[in-house]
């Protein structure tokens, strides 16, 4: 029998609280890159030694140095990040039902990883998981465990999560995937705990995939092995919504699906596919140009990925300098470690922002540029500057300007320009 296909709903997190700096520094603990601009946070190095201790036993061993993320402090030395300090809540969360009989999470679904980990009754009772659902694994029939596998996300920051693994049922929009590969959390840094989140399910591909002795097929991977998919729609889809869109056409809603191109969401166009580069586990392309009022800023051999777990789009210096050369009143706030413009600033005040995508230019909607409250009449830009990183990260602010199509089967990325009739540029206050 076949699966009926169907749109997998985002839901809004009512808890999430937009914060510009705090969302770009968990960018820099998710893609470890050192800020080019001045701000309180910064890539150091810290030496790590292993070695033998202890009586009758040799010295020596090894040091190495390691690159991770700190932070300056008031006396003018630095330490380590404070979980609160990072934007560890996600905006929109996805239903995935596990096990059988199956149990309900809320996973952030995330282009840029490829992990698909849940809380766990293997955390330990020091864990706060109050507001969680935590997956037991003696509940469901189906659970078998993988003996001798572990799994384990680290960050620049020093932060990790880690557990076991096992195979189970999973569901995601009508489509059972049988031994589904779950990474249960044994072990978890308090910015993991502290989301609405119930963990997350990974969407890049497959070979950045943490699980050891080796990497685990993504949900989708398995999708397409075990044929719950069409042959000719090894793909599956994005389509990113606002809030502030309540009143718009599309009522501000957020969806995914597996298997298929929403119809009613093409709105009559084809999309555009460009060739993706997944070497480095990513849904990587060609963007050599981005536009600005007109004005082509070319990035000769520049590469972007699509990442739905980032909110912000980070891009290169010159380019975020054009774009905010374009903003009246803008400026570069290094005690927010971001760009910042006048919080009253009007739509038609804005300019126009365009990124290539492979050989097409699509838009960044003018109300996603205002990304959050900085404080001081001034709002957070949502396009910030990539550091030194060699690649782009086109997030969220981008990708709500697309109807976006991940198509796996033919490593290509697709994308439909969205227009909504209203700009609200306004943010929430801090207060909020």
């Amino acid at each position: 029998m076949t699966p009926k296909l169907e749109r997998v709903k985002l839901v809004h997190n009512k808890n999430y609280k937009r914060s510009g700096m705090k969302s770009y520094v968990y960018a820099l603990k998710k893609y470890n890159f050192a800020p080019t601009q001045d701000g309180p946070y910064f890539i150091g190095s810290t030496a790590h030694h292993q070695g033998k201790y202890g009586n009758q036993k040799a010295i020596g061993g090894k040091t190495t140095i390691q690159r991770s993320l700190q932070k300056k402090l008031a006396d003018g030395q630095s330490g380590e990040v404070p979980a609160e300090d990072i934007q560890n809540d996600s905006e929109y969360l996805c239903t995935v039902d596990i096990g059988t009989p199956a149990k309900s999470f809320s996973l952030d679904f995330d282009t840029g990883s490829a992990d698909l980990w849940i809380f766990s009754t293997e955390l330990p009772k020091s864990t706060s998981i109050k507001g969680h659902n935590v997956f037991d694994p003696s509940n469901s029939s189906t659970f078998k465990v993988t003996k001798g596998a572990t799994w384990k996300i680290s960050y620049g920051d020093g932060s990790s999560a880690s557990g076991t693994v096992g195979t189970d049922t999973v569901t995601v929009g009508g489509l059972a995937i049988e031994n589904q590969t779950i990474e249960l959390a044994k072990q978890l840094s308090a910015s993991f705990v502290s989301g609405a989140g119930d963990g997350l399910l990974g969407l890049a591909f497959g070979s950045i995939n943490t699980v050891t002795p080796g990497p685990a097929q993504t949900p989708v991977e398995n999708m397409i092995t075990q044929e719950d998919i069409p042959k000719t729609s090894e793909l599956f889809t994005a389509y990113l919504g606002s809030v502030k869109d309540a009143n718009d056409p599309d009522k501000g809603q957020s969806f995914y699906t597996f298997g298929y191109i929403d119809q009613a969401a093409l709105d009559g166009q084809t999309p555009y596919y460009t060739p993706v580069d997944n070497s480095q586990g990513f849904w990587m392309f060609d963007s050599a140009s981005a536009v600005v009022n007109g004005q082509t800023v070319i990035q000769s051999g520049n590469k972007a990925i699509a990442d739905t777990g980032t909110t912000l789009a980070l891009v290169a210096d010159a380019t975020c300098q054009a774009i905010y050369n374009a903003v009246p009143g803008s400026k570069y706030d290094s005690s927010q470690q971001g760009y910042v413009f006048p919080s009253g600033t009007t739509a038609d005040q804005l300019p126009g922002v365009s990124f290539a995508v492979g050989g097409q230019q699509f838009v960044v909607q003018k109300e996603d540029l205002a990304f959050a409250d900085a404080g001081n009449g001034m709002v957070y830009g949502g396009i910030q500057s990539r550091g030194d990183l060699t690649f782009d990260i086109l997030g969220d602010t981008f990708l709500k300007g697309v109807y976006a199509v991940f198509d796996q089967g033919n490593s290509r990325f697709g994308c439909v320009a969205r227009s909504d009739p209203t700009q609200d540029t306004t943010v929430p206050s801090l207060d909020s």
